[in-house]
């Protein structure tokens, strides 16, 4: 079962389990009803076999120049989801046929990419690392996907925990209270957990929701929950809204918790949220931040890359006339990833610019 994905890995359990299934309700049915078990035992198999055969020929099939290319990116109230849509269109003006479409975020991206239904997508550089190496989350344990490369390292991501309520100062508040941890598949669920695994808070200690950032935004401005864990190049749109409409707080990572983080896991940086950020909230906080990443299928032909990475970086000053985050762009630090290796189209732009990079 070389290149089965753990969603056609899924399937191929199910399939299995109704052979068992239907295997168990024939025991003592006689010889026809054994035919009919091994008919459909045989059938199950088949669908098995089919659903590998689909996952190998997608791994395998690579993808020719320009052809049409699918962008996973964030939650439309996200800075990936508003990047991601610019970059698309930027690059029909480099010949390339990209359409960027909203996500569940991080590890729901690495999924699609192995599962071929994607072919570019954003990813936290932690949980890109966690796929990679086949390490510390369920989802990845004892399976790496390594059917992806790194395009670009981008800018930095921060950890933003809001909340409406003035009396959560502290990380520690948390416990007791309802706080989304981040939408399913996104990256913000494994953030959530270091930060209140820092505070020696579990996911036990707190009553948790798993939301989008305008569902968490939404539900803080009801009063549905107390806080929500947000992370994302700031400013974010959802807490921009949310702080225009009702008093919003953002609750700081102390340095002595910051440093217990970067102990662990060497993907966080401290970081700082500008005071004047969002309306309302005057003063620096402090908090994490983790890298944000461009991945690409290694399927993605090394001139379509070349193409997106050099329309990307040889127009920033446009592109930022769209959104002042590409004002953190910089060559250096998009050639800084040393996790997972990058795609030899990016690796060729950047060797061009005087940065090296490490290929498959």
């Amino acid at each position: 079962m070389k290149n089965l994905t753990r969603r056609s890995f899924i399937g191929v359990g199910a399939s299995a389990a109704m052979v068992a299934a239907l295997a168990g309700c024939s025991s003592g049915s006689g010889s026809s009803s054994a035919a009919s078990g091994s008919a459909s035992a045989a059938s199950a198999s088949a669908s098995a076999a089919s659903a590998s055969a689909s996952a190998e020929a997608s791994a395998a099939s690579a993808a020719a120049p320009g052809a049409a290319l699918r962008f996973v990116t964030g939650g439309e109230s996200g800075t990936y989801y508003a990047l991601g849509t610019i970059m698309a269109q930027h690059a029909s003006g480099a010949g390339l046929n990209i359409t960027a479409v909203s996500s569940d975020g991080s590890k729901s991206n690495v999924l699609d990419l192995e599962d071929g239904v994607a072919q570019l997508g954003f990813c936290q550089s932690d949980v890109a690392s966690y796929a990679f190496n086949g390490s510390t989350f369920e989802d990845f344990e004892g399976m790496p996907i390594s059917v992806f490369s790194t395009v670009a390292d981008l800018y930095e991501e921060q950890v933003q925990i809001v909340t409406c309520d003035p009396e959560i100062k502290s990380v520690a508040d948390l416990k007791g209270k309802n706080v989304s941890i981040g939408a399913a598949g996104s990256g913000v669920y494994f953030n959530a957990i270091d930060v209140l695994g820092a505070y020696d808070i579990t996911e036990a200690d707190i009553t948790p929701t798993y939301q989008s950032f305008q569902d968490s935004a939404d539900a803080l401005k009801d009063g549905k929950i107390d806080a929500a864990f947000i992370v994302a190049g700031a400013p974010t749109s959802a807490i921009t809204d949310l702080a225009t409409t009702k008093e919003a707080y953002l609750v700081e990572i102390d340095a002595e918790h910051a440093e217990k983080l970067k102990a662990k896991n060497e993907f966080y940086n401290v970081a700082t949220i500008k005071g004047g950020t969002y309306p309302g909230n005057d003063a620096d906080v402090a908090t994490v931040s983790v890298d944000s990443l461009v991945l690409a299928a290694d399927t993605v032909s090394e001139d379509d890359i070349y193409k997106f990475v050099a329309d990307i970086f040889d127009n920033l000053p446009e592109l930022a006339e769209s959104n002042a985050k590409f004002n953190e762009f910089s060559l250096e630090k998009a050639a800084s990833y040393k996790v997972v290796p990058y795609h030899p189209g990016a690796a060729k732009y950047f060797a061009e610019k005087g940065q090296t990079v490490a290929t498959k």
